[in-house]
Parts: C-alpha cells; sequence; structure tokens
C-alpha cells in the first residue's frame, strides 16, 4: 500500500539525518495522498540508520493504523491536525533542530532580517503561544497542531511554511515530504543566521519589507525568475 509515498516519506527522513538536522530518533517526517484520505509517518522512536522504507507507518485521518507493524510517531495527531487544516500541504516535519528550537524555547519568532529569510519566508516565522496546562493534558500532541493552525489565522501558511512551537520545537512543511524538508533545513540556517545577528546587534531591525518583497517574488509566484525555470 502506498508503496511509492512511502519510498519518499523514507528518503526524506533520511534527508533530515543527512543533512544534520536530527540525531537518535528526533524528528520525523509525513507525507500524504490527499485523494485517499491516508498519511505515511515515520515511525515510533526507531534509529534512522535502522530504517527501511517498509517500515513507514500508514495512518487514516483519525490516527488509526492501516499499515504496519509499528507505531506510527508519537506527532502523528499534530500531522494530522495540519493536513485537515490546509489541504495543500503534502509534506510535514518536526524536528529538534538547534537554532530553531532556541527560538522556540525563547517564545521569539524568527525575524525576518535579511534576504535569505525572504527568499523562502514571506514574512517573520511565528512562535505560537504555550499550551495551557488542560491543552497538555487534555490532548498534547492535538492541541499542539491546533495552536500551530491558531497562530497562522490570516496567514499563508505555504507563504510562511513554518512556525516554531513555545517551548517546544520546530515545524515545517511543503507541498511535498522533501519539499517539507528543504523548508526545515532553510529554517533552522536562516535561525541561526537571526540567532548570530541579535548577538552582533540586539537591536537590530528587520529588512525593509520592499527588499523581502523583491527576494520572496523572485522566487515565487506567477512572475519568479530566480533559476531556470521548469523546461529546463
Amino acid at each position: 500500500m502506498l508503496s511509492e509515498l512511502k519510498e519518499k516519506v523514507y528518503e526524506a527522513n533520511m534527508e533530515l539525518w543527512r543533512k544534520g538536522m536530527v540525531i537518535y530518533t528526533w524528528g520525523n517526517v509525513s507525507g500524504i495522498d490527499m485523494d485517499k484520505g491516508l498519511v505515511v509517518i515515520k515511525p515510533s522512536g526507531v534509529d534512522y540508520d535502522e530504517m527501511k522504507p517498509e517500515d513507514m507507518v500508514v495512518v487514516d485521518l483519525n490516527g488509526n493504523v492501516v499499515e504496519g507493524k509499528l507505531r506510527p510517531s508519537s506527532d502523528t495527531p499534530t500531522h494530522i491536525v495540519l493536513y485537515k487544516a490546509y489541504p495543500q500541504m503534502g509534506g510535514i516535519v518536526h524536528t529538534h533542530s538547534v537554532h530553531a528550537v532556541a527560538f522556540a524555547q525563547a517564545g521569539k519568532p524568527v525575524t525576518a532580517l535579511g534576504t535569505t529569510h525572504a527568499d523562502y519566508f514571506f514574512g517573520d516565522i511565528p512562535c505560537t503561544r504555550s499550551l495551557t496546562a488542560e491543552e497538555v493534558e487534555e490532548a498534547y500532541e492535538v492541541n499542539t497542531g491546533n495552536v500551530i493552525v491558531e497562530t497562522f489565522q490570516g496567514k499563508d501558511p505555504m507563504a510562511i511554511p513554518g512556525v516554531v512551537v513555545k517551548n517546544h520545537g520546530p515545524f515545517a512543511w511543503g507541498k511535498t515530504p522533501a519539499e517539507a524538508v528543504y523548508n526545515s533545513v532553510v529554517m533552522e540556517k536562516v535561525a541561526e543566521m537571526a540567532y548570530i545577528t541579535y548577538s552582533i546587534n540586539p537591536s537590530v531591525q528587520p529588512a525593509p519589507q520592499y527588499m523581502l518583497d523583491k527576494h520572496y517574488y523572485r522566487k515565487h509566484g506567477p512572475n519568479a525568475y530566480y533559476g531556470q525555470g521548469e523546461e529546463h
């Protein structure tokens, strides 16, 4: 079942590992077949160097295991909330990458300070509010998804394909599992850049909006001109 998607999700998980975004059993990537309403996700607590494509777990949008011998990631309910809220998402990533987690623990957004950020994120990468004690106790992973959706009210999640969950860490997404991993890696790198920038100049201001607009739209949208185009 969904062998092609399993392979893509497996490769996306391994790319996280190859890029140094995860250690031990940390982090997870999922992908969705929206037509079938099925999600493929990394199994819980399995080392990356031991994983195989057939270890990926298939769940439905109620979190029920449809196929797989292993338990799905404990973050599966968070992924499902996001897929239900945003059908344009085809892949979701969660990591504990150092600099993005630092912003999450500080309760601060990753501010759009320059053009590297603006090439991929159209504005600050937001930080959610803290979950309440009741939300944590009641349904922690579901409410983690809910607070992300709450944070993106009035925002385009595909223009800002990532978030830091306060006290927890980053989630990123994209149209495919591979794109979600790419955005996750970029988010960690721009968080590192922002951290260094604030250490040099704690009173630094965001980049001018016109510069952020220029860099975002030259890579995204109908008039994008960066790169070689799809015909190449």
